[in-house]
């Protein structure tokens, strides 16, 4: 592939990434699966990083992120959350760890699987990514109302992904 290819290619997914935290939602924590205050704490810490790389400081987003992971470490959130900074960043192996983490503890993490999706289709896994892709729009209602509840805006970018997947794969919808 053409340097110049890659480099166009890199930034259309920085911009559906930055695109991403900045039509995100802000964070909720889940008061039902932690106490209140600590419920409280896990959304402003998720909140001041997504706030960050909003700025265009994701280094240090993902600094937060890591050290509330740390106090919280079965967060799917906040793995999800480090996922999408990390693709953001262009490190993509990293967001996808991540997201298979942070699946790992919630199947159905429509976010999560979008994230998963896009870092295989950046790495080259063109078949995986599709795979995840049309899991999360077409298989599991329950990952498609999680993306609708937390991220609704990123439904038409992993529509027309799992489209241009299919195309290059030979594949129908």
């Amino acid at each position: 592939m053409h340097t110049t290819t890659q480099a166009s290619k890199k930034a259309g997914k920085q911009g559906q990434i930055e695109s991403q935290a900045a039509l995100a939602p802000a964070p909720q924590a889940q008061p039902t699966e932690m106490g209140t205050e600590a419920a409280l704490l896990l959304a402003q810490a998720r909140n001041a990083a997504f706030v960050e790389a909003a700025h265009g400081r994701l280094g240090l987003g993902m600094s937060m992120l890591k050290q509330a992971l740390e106090q919280t470490p079965m967060s799917h959130d906040l793995m999800s959350d480090l996922a999408a900074l990390l693709l953001s960043a262009g490190e993509l192996a990293q967001a996808a760890t991540y997201a298979k983490r942070a699946l790992e503890l919630h199947p159905h993490h429509g976010p999560s699987l979008y994230t998963l999706g896009f870092a295989c289709s950046g790495l080259g896994k063109t078949l995986q990514a599709q795979k995840t892709l049309r899991h999360l729009l077409r298989l599991e209602p329950l990952a498609m109302d999680s993306l609708l509840d937390e991220a609704p805006d990123l439904l038409p970018v992993a529509e027309a992904e799992l489209a241009r997947l299919n195309s290059l794969l030979g594949l129908g919808d």
